[in-house]
């Protein structure tokens, strides 16, 4: 397994109180580099969420960053078909098969 990898679950069993004590010693010290704290901050942050007791605040130029991708995105336009796809949404594709189609 990768280390990084070994570290991060080490990182987030050690958030949740879950890490054996044979593997506490390396995970407090990969708590002193950059990418371990901010690991530590990213599965307490999504543990926060997971128990809705996130606080709601945005990193500092989140609306900004995220209305500069929106703009990027292609403007969706209901009469266009996608490029390889038919015009009428009830002409079947010919590049699909039945098998290709999920059924909600």
């Amino acid at each position: 397994m990768d280390t990084q990898k070994r570290l991060h679950e080490n990182i987030s069993a050690l958030a949740d109180g879950e890490l054996a004590d044979s593997e506490r010693e390396l995970a407090l010290a990969a708590l002193d580099a950059a990418e371990g704290r901010a690991a530590w901050r990213a599965y307490h942050l999504t543990g926060d969420v997971l128990r809705d007791q996130a606080n709601g605040e945005l990193s500092d130029g989140f609306s900004a960053s995220l209305a500069a991708r929106l703009a990027a995105e292609p403007a969706y336009l209901p009469d266009a078909a996608p490029a390889g796809r038919a015009a009428d949404p009830l002409e079947p594709d010919p590049a699909e098969s039945p098998a290709d189609v999920i059924l909600p």
